[in-house]
């Protein structure tokens, strides 16, 4: 545990790349197999459920320290962190450090918490905090709140590793891959890892996704010459891989989560594909045309004794790119190669099978030149499409989000004029300015008689540093109440909000529910009164096709 939290300290120190991949090489240098494993796992998204909830622990301080949990809440609202003001505020340790690693301490002291009573918990908090300096009691907490960010990404673990293996076979793409899908935090884990690389070790992982990069408009003409480009429609549903391999069939999603419960009928048509098929594309809600996303979340947030016809929300697997084919990696080839092959499989497919009923080849859209591009652009919300995807013809596949070959070019966002209402502290570098943010709209126009306010969205990015100063100036000249940690704002400032797309919503007051909502701009020209209407909003609600 004492390696661990120096490395963490490392990492949360350090804004440089280079120090971070330095200091994960020498810890995973240093520490054994399981203490490797839970490292991985907790720098990857794969950590413990949180054990011990916020209050809980504010509370267990309050009686080691005799600080009133009021007064801790307050010196967190300062600090921005719950597990550094109490690692802060408790007295030094009774007892000599104990020597417990990394892997022990999780599993015997954190994973058990979840499911103890709340004054056993409180009784290992106080046990664990009489034998741990503060440092070590800083990341405990982490570990207990299932927070333990510190600007590391699974490819810097995956290049780390790459220079820890003794065999040149295994570089970062070949780790990265071992960690998609499932993976456990177990020394066998963590040694395969390292283990040199076999061709029959794929199994049934999906690889690390290409993620394509943003493009304005003044930037897409100096891609260069047009025929060396393909543009496709930007689909708008989940980014997957349907994956075929010795008589297992699977579907994962960007994010590594299995989706086969969720679509069993695109898992059934991608066991016709012969062993060895690995597709990417996207998983639409499509009835002969895309339907909202809100329809696909249908699906996607099912509960497992939710009964529903998968009927009653239609799918289809676009697919756009072929990565494995007979077995065989394809993803160092161009583009060019892969769409040849693809389009190969899919005749062969339909020879054999038929028109797949839940299968679509995203189609190329043909350009002669930039500017006729454009033109396609604008016409995607009308086809229910966020914009064009723009892939250079020889580039390979590569892993994670790298700039240069394939772009996304999407239609300006959806934008709206709201008005500030409420306000809370941020947290993290921000707990001290109120950057959170809930906005309203007038529920008629403003100009008629008891027109009001009715709060609609919040957002939180958006601003400047010196716009959040400002900002929050203004906010705490104007606080006229308050909701718990919520700050009621007398309403004086319009913003305009920025969205990807609207759907109704029963669990939203205003009835609608925004996707990505962020500040475009602060509008210091107008006056609430020239603030947007809920009718202005709900005139943007796509058509309802289910």
């Amino acid at each position: 545990m004492r390696r661990f939290s120096q490395l963490y300290r490392e990492l949360d120190g350090s804004t440089r790349t280079s120090e971070k991949h330095a200091a994960l090489v020498r810890y995973f240098r240093e520490v054994d197999d399981e203490d490797g494993a839970w490292a991985v796992a907790l720098f990857t998204g794969r950590r413990p459920k949180r054990g011990v909830p916020h209050r809980l622990m504010r509370e267990a301080a309050s009686e080691v320290t005799g600080v009133p949990e009021w007064l801790i809440r307050v010196c967190q609202e300062s600090v921005g962190d719950n597990s550094e003001t109490i690692a802060l505020l408790l007295p030094p340790p009774a007892h000599e450090p104990d020597e417990l690693s990394l892997a022990q301490m999780i599993e015997s002291v954190v994973m058990p918490l979840r499911t103890m009573p709340d004054h056993e918990k409180t009784d290992v908090l106080k046990r664990r905090w009489a034998s741990m300096p503060e440092d070590e009691r800083y990341v405990l907490h982490k570990l207990i709140a299932g927070g333990m960010r510190v600007g590391v990404q699974q490819r810097s673990i995956a290049r780390a590793l790459s220079e820890v293996a003794s065999d040149e076979s295994v570089d970062a793409a070949v780790i990265e891959h071992r960690l998609s899908g499932v993976w456990s935090p177990t020394a066998a884990a963590f040694g395969a890892l390292l283990a040199a690389y076999d061709d029959s070790e794929a199994g049934a992982r999906p690889y690390p996704f290409f993620l394509a990069s943003p493009i304005e408009d003044d930037a897409v003409e100096s891609l260069g010459a047009p025929d060396e480009w393909i543009a496709e429609r930007k689909w708008d549903g989940v980014r997957a891989q349907l994956i075929h391999r010795e008589g297992l069939t699977t579907l994962w999603s960007r994010g590594d989560e299995p989706m086969t419960d969720a679509f069993p009928e695109l898992v059934q048509l991608g066991s016709l594909f012969p062993a060895g098929t690995v597709l990417d594309g996207e998983v639409l809600a499509y009835d002969e045309r895309p339907l909202p996303f809100t329809s696909l979340q249908k699906r996607i947030l099912r509960k497992q004794k939710e009964v529903m016809l998968f009927d009653d929300v239609p799918v289809v697997f676009m697919v756009y790119d072929l990565l494995e084919h007979e077995h065989t990696d394809l993803r160092a080839r161009p583009l060019r190669q892969r769409l040849e092959l693809l389009d190969e499989l899919l005749h062969a497919f339909e020879q054999r099978h038929g028109t797949p009923r839940h299968l679509r080849r995203s189609l190329v859209v043909p350009f002669d030149g930039w500017d006729q591009l454009t033109h396609e652009r604008a016409r995607s919300r009308a086809m229910n499409v966020e914009g064009l995807m723009l892939k250079r013809l020889e580039s390979p596949y590569r892993t994670g989000r790298v700039r240069g070959d394939w772009w996304k070019w999407k239609v300006e966002p959806y934008t709206i004029d709201a008005v500030l209402v409420y306000a809370q502290l941020g947290s993290g570098k921000r707990a001290t300015r109120f950057t959170d943010y809930t906005f309203a709209l007038w529920d008629r126009d403003p100009g008629q008689d008891g027109a009001e306010l009715l709060p609609f969205a919040k957002a939180y990015s958006g601003l400047s540093n010196r716009e959040i100063e400002a900002v929050d100036a203004k906010i705490r000249a104007s606080i006229v109440g308050k909701k718990g940690p919520v700050r009621v704002v007398e309403p004086t400032m319009v913003f305009e909000i920025a969205f990807e797309g609207l759907q109704r919503s029963d669990r939203h007051k205003a009835g609608i529910a925004l996707r990505f909502p962020r500040m475009a701009r602060w509008r210091t020209d107008k006056a609430i009164g020239q603030a947007d209407t809920l009718g202005t909003l709900e005139a943007l609600l796509p058509e309802e096709r289910v």
